[in-house]
C-alpha cells in the first residue's frame, strides 16, 4: 500500500508539492457534493500530463493501490468518495484547451477545463458547446464525461456523450488507449469513447478529450408558463413535443421549488402556482418566432394561467439563472439538502411529481421537485438534517419509493448524476441481475485489480425492492 517508499516514487513523478499527505489535504478531498458521505484518501496526487498519470497507475497498479479521480468534487452520488483510502487524484492541473479546429468543428481540451470557461471560450470564437449542467461554473469537462453529464439544453441537443468524439485515457495498468478522433463515422471495433464516457472513473483515466463543436444559434427566446393545475403543465410538455417543437430548454417547476426560489432570486414568481415551465427556443430568427408563438397558443390552450416571454436577453438571463438557483436556494432551508435525479418517459412527469408529493406526505418528509421536464428527467431534492438519523431513515426510505415509482413508470433511477456508491443498492432494480454481470465483467476485463474507484457502481448488496399499494 502506501508507504515511504512508494510515496518518495510519486513525488519523483509530479513534483514534491504535487502529492499530499497532510491532514488538511486529506480532509479536502475525503468527500465531494454528496451530503453524509466522508472517508479519508492516504493521499491526493496533482499530474499535469498523460505520461505523469500512467506512471502513477504503474505505481498504483504494483501496489494495489486504490486511485480515485476527481475534478471539482460536484459529484452528488458519491463517486469520487475515497471509500477504500489510497490516492485521489486532482486533475486541475490538467486544464488546458489544446485546440479549437474551426474546419473541423471539434476542440481537444485536458480533463481539468471547467465546463463553463470552455464553453464561454468557444462561443467567444462563435461556436458552441450545448452540455450545460448546473454546476458548470465549477465542474469540470473531465467530470462531466465521467458522469455524462446532463443539463438544461439536453432536450434538443443531448448530454455530454453525443459530444465526445474521442478520448486518451489511462488503464488501471499504465497502458495508454486513444479512442475515436475528429471523425463523423468510425466503426472500427467496439465503440470505446461511448464506453468510457459515463463509466464514472471505474474503467480508466481520462485525460485528453476530443469535442464536438457546433454552430452558435443566432437567436434565442425565453418564456415562462404558469400554471395551477400541475397535468396542464405536463400536457403542455407532451403536445409541445407532439408538434414536432423541440425547445432548446423545458423546465419545471412545481410549487415548494417555485416558493424557495423566488424568495432566493427574488424575481416575483407567483407563489400560488403548482408548476412553472420554464421554455426557451434557440435558432434562425424566423423559425424562432414561429415555435415561440405555437409554443404561446399551446399554454394557452392547456390552461396556463399566465404566460411572459422575456423582453431581453438579461430578463431571460434571470429565468434560467433562477432555475439553476433551484438547488443552492433549497439548501438555505435546511442543515442537509439531498438532490437525487430520476427520469421518466415525459407523458408521465406530472404523476411522477404527484406520486413524490404522496411520498414525501407518507415519509413526513420534505421534498421539492424540479427538473428537465422536456426530457423527463426530475430532480427531487429533500431538506433534512444529518443529525436526526430517524428523519435521515425516513429520507432514505422516501427515494427508495420513488425511486420504484420511477421505474414502474417506464423510467430509470438516474437520469444524469451516475450510480456512484448512492444508487449502487438500486441498480439491479432498472438492468436486471444479468446486467449487473456483464458490466461486472466488464469492469474486470479494465481493470482486474479493481483500484480504480473501487467500491463504485457494484453494490454489495441490493435493495429490497419496495412493494407500493396503490389506491
Amino acid at each position: 500500500m502506501l508507504n515511504e517508499a512508494v510515496a518518495r516514487q510519486l513525488r519523483e513523478i509530479v513534483g514534491e508539492k504535487f502529492f499530499r499527505t497532510d491532514q488538511e489535504a486529506l480532509i479536502a478531498h475525503s468527500y465531494d457534493g454528496t451530503p453524509m458521505l466522508q472517508a479519508l484518501p492516504d493521499g491526493v496526487i496533482y499530474p499535469e500530463s498523460t505520461e505523469q498519470v500512467s506512471e502513477i497507475m504503474k505505481i498504483a497498479s504494483s501496489n494495489l493501490i486504490p486511485i480515485v479521480t476527481r475534478g471539482s468534487g460536484s459529484n452528488l452520488c458519491g463517486g469520487t468518495t475515497p471509500l477504500q483510502g489510497g490516492i485521489v487524484m486532482v486533475m486541475h492541473r490538467m486544464n488546458k484547451i489544446i485546440e479549437v479546429d474551426m474546419e473541423n468543428l471539434t476542440a481537444i481540451v485536458q480533463p481539468g477545463v471547467i465546463t463553463g470557461q470552455f464553453i464561454a471560450h468557444v462561443e467567444g470564437l462563435g461556436l458552441f458547446y450545448p452540455p450545460d449542467p448546473s454546476s458548470m461554473k465549477i465542474s469540470t469537462i473531465g467530470g462531466n464525461i465521467a458522469e455524462c453529464s446532463g443539463g438544461l439544453r439536453g432536450l434538443k441537443y443531448g448530454t455530454t456523450k453525443d459530444y465526445v468524439l474521442g478520448l486518451t485515457a489511462v488503464l488501471a495498468n499504465g497502458s495508454v488507449i486513444r479512442t475515436g478522433g475528429k471523425l463523423t463515422k468510425d466503426v472500427a471495433g467496439y465503440d470505446l469513447t461511448k464506453l468510457l464516457v459515463g463509466s464514472e472513473g471505474t474503467l480508466a483515466v481520462i485525460t485528453e478529450a476530443i469535442l464536438k463543436l457546433i454552430p452558435q444559434p443566432k437567436t434565442k427566446k425565453t418564456m415562462v408558463a404558469m400554471y395551477k393545475d400541475i397535468y396542464g403543465a405536463a400536457r403542455t410538455v407532451s403536445k409541445i413535443i407532439k408538434n414536432q417543437i423541440i425547445p432548446a430548454t423545458l423546465e419545471i417547476l412545481d410549487n415548494p421549488t417555485i416558493r424557495v426560489v423566488d424568495d432566493f432570486a427574488k424575481i416575483g414568481l407567483p407563489l400560488d402556482m403548482a408548476a412553472i415551465l420554464i421554455i426557451e427556443q434557440d435558432g434562425e430568427p424566423e423559425m424562432v418566432e414561429r415555435d415561440i408563438e405555437k409554443i404561446h397558443l399551446i399554454c394557452r390552450e392547456e390552461q396556463a394561467d399566465r404566460i411572459e416571454v422575456a423582453a431581453d436577453r438579461e430578463e431571460a438571463e434571470k429565468l434560467l439563472t433562477a432555475r439553476r438557483s433551484a438547488f443552492t436556494a433549497l439548501a438555505r432551508l435546511r442543515p442537509t439538502t439531498i438532490l437525487e435525479d430520476a427520469t421518466v418517459p415525459r407523458s408521465k412527469i406530472a404523476d411522477m411529481v404527484l406520486r413524490t408529493n404522496a411520498i414525501a406526505q407518507k415519509y413526513n418528509v420534505n421534498i421539492a421537485t424540479f427538473g428537465h421536464a422536456g426530457d423527463g428527467n426530475l430532480h427531487p431534492t429533500a431538506t433534512t438534517d444529518a443529525r436526526d438519523r430517524e428523519e435521515v431513515h425516513r429520507v432514505e426510505e422516501a427515494f427508495a419509493e420513488i425511486f420504484e415509482a420511477a421505474i414502474e413508470l417506464g423510467g430509470t433511477i438516474t437520469g444524469e448524476h451516475g450510480v456512484g456508491v448512492v444508487k449502487a443498492p438500486y441498480l439491479e432494480w432498472k438492468v436486471g441481475e444479468a446486467g449487473v454481470e456483464v458490466m461486472k465483467g466488464i469492469k474486470t476485463a479494465f481493470d482486474p485489480l479493481n483500484i480504480l474507484n473501487p467500491s463504485k457502481i457494484f453494490a454489495k448488496e441490493t435493495k429490497k425492492r419496495v412493494v407500493v399499494q396503490h389506491g
